[in-house]
């Protein structure tokens, strides 16, 4: 999420784990052993039965982000597994620090070897990012002039990688809230409403990965499996084939456009994938900010 300072991103990631849908048992007993190991399981909590939330401040350290020590103990990234892993004010973390996200966001796992030996915690969590477009949080802003210089903001975009934006499905502009929208009455949906659109997306997928084990979800899929349940009709195949030129996608961004067409078809209750879902999900892709 990019946006100037108070627009609401913090508010939207802290909201993001009430419309999730609810945890299994398996997932439950997932994250309650990795905070028991952590010792961070509350003693009046046997079973963790809501979905983890981890907002860590950006001055953490990679050992305390991804999971260290002498004796390996679960990093943020593992207390965040089958949750919402909240990076704020993402550019601040360091390009060192956002790298070691690499390999966990395609592995869901995270491997800490030390000289006693190696450990592999779960990590599979939802990484949600928030920054400001530039050093003053104003470029862009239609009602407060930027006071950046032009090579202040490229530096500062600049400190979140290429190839970890292309591992992010959703990037989403998230404008100044007017005055009129806030004293407004009307109200929108609720939570409650669109977890239950969630869980039933969830449901269909459950049923459409009975005979893989190892998937749970549309996330989940490898190429095989997208390309036996992401299939386009013609049309589709010709507005693919014009992203991949005008967007220069590579072919991780191929298969996360088809894997996120898939959820936003579930979500609107349909068996086919069509153009309005992949156009829905193309305009989700990495743009250049300035």
């Amino acid at each position: 999420m990019v946006g100037p300072p108070g627009a609401g991103k913090t508010l939207l990631a802290r909201s993001l784990p009430g419309i999730m849908p609810p945890m299994s048992i398996d997932e439950a007993l997932d994250v309650t052993r990795i905070y028991s190991i952590a010792d961070q399981l509350p003693g009046e909590v046997p079973l963790i039965q809501s979905r983890p939330f981890r907002a860590p401040h950006h001055t953490i350290s990679n050992a305390g982000l991804v999971g260290g020590g002498n004796w390996p103990q679960p990093g943020e990234i593992s207390l965040a597994h089958r949750g919402v892993l909240f990076l704020d004010e993402m550019p601040e973390f360091g390009l060192n620090g956002l790298e070691v996200l690499r390999q966990p966001i395609e592995d869901k796992t995270v491997t800490i070897s030390r000289a006693q030996g190696s450990l592999t915690f779960p990590a599979n969590f939802q990484l949600v990012g928030a920054m400001n477009p530039c050093p003053c949080g104003f470029h862009g802003d239609p009602s407060k002039d930027c006071t950046c210089a032009h090579g202040s903001i490229i530096r500062y975009q600049k400190r979140i990688s290429g190839p970890l934006l292309d591992r992010i499905d959703i990037h989403m502009q998230v404008p100044r809230v007017e005055y009129e929208k806030l004293s407004d009455d009307a109200q929108g949906e609720s939570s409650e409403i669109i977890r239950e659109r969630v869980s039933n997306a969830r449901l269909l997928q459950t049923k459409r990965f009975e005979a893989h084990e190892q998937i749970a979800s549309n996330a989940d899929m490898g190429p095989a499996e997208v390309q036996e349940f992401c299939q386009v009709d013609e049309t589709g195949k010709s507005l693919l084939s014009s992203a991949m030129t005008q967007m220069q996608l590579s072919a991780r961004a191929y298969h996360r456009v088809l894997k996120l067409s898939r959820t936003i078809a579930d979500l609107d209750d349909k068996d086919l994938i069509s153009p309005t879902h992949l156009g829905e999900a193309l305009q989700y892709r990495p743009r250049e900010l300035m």
